[in-house]
């Protein structure tokens, strides 16, 4: 079992650890790694506004205060233009995989997001053959709705996602205000 996981504001080290841990496939792992990217934009943003905005946001994940991943949420529409859910997504170190860390995360953002913002819906996808973080949704309470085929460049082919949701009614017993 993890230490205590928590979720917070990205600083100036934990930019660095990114650049270093998912420089490469092998930080990245099988089903993350589109290939290289700059991280020019990242820092930018982090001298902006810390990563933190009206449009999405991104924090560090630690485990007893150590940064082992990170968590990012986006705009997701689906009908009209009005934001009704988010998209998250989420990279731990190599290290911190396979123990827990990432459903545990993946929970914390899902209360953070409900308790911080009126999105109603809040989704995420994976590849259909990522089994680790498809079992790490479904334990953090996601619904699984179905396949979106050919939906993901990566590794020289099109793969097919498979896309979870949570509704606010099934967290918090009620709906936005």
């Amino acid at each position: 079992m993890p230490d205590e996981i928590t979720l917070r504001p990205v600083t100036a080290d934990d930019l660095d650890v990114y650049e270093r841990e998912f420089s490469g496939p092998e930080g990245w792992g099988a089903h993350q790694w589109f290939g290289f990217q700059s991280t020019a934009d990242l820092r930018r943003r982090f001298a902006e506004n810390g990563l933190l905005g009206s449009d999405g946001g991104l924090l560090s994940v630690a485990e007893g205060g150590r940064t082992v991943g990170r968590v990012k949420w986006f705009p997701g529409t689906w009908g009209p233009a009005d934001l009704t859910n988010w998209s998250l997504a989420i990279g731990l170190v190599p290290s911190a995989r396979g123990r827990g860390i990432g459903t545990r995360a993946q929970e914390l953002l899902v209360e953070y997001l409900f308790e911080h913002t009126r999105a109603d819906r809040i989704q995420a996808w994976t590849e259909r053959d990522n089994v680790a973080e498809r079992r790490a949704l479904d334990k953090a309470g996601f619904v699984e709705e179905g396949v979106l085929r050919s939906a993901a460049w990566r590794g020289g082919q099109w793969n097919d996602l498979v896309i979870y949701s949570v509704l606010r009614a099934e967290r918090t017993g009620g709906t936005a205000k």
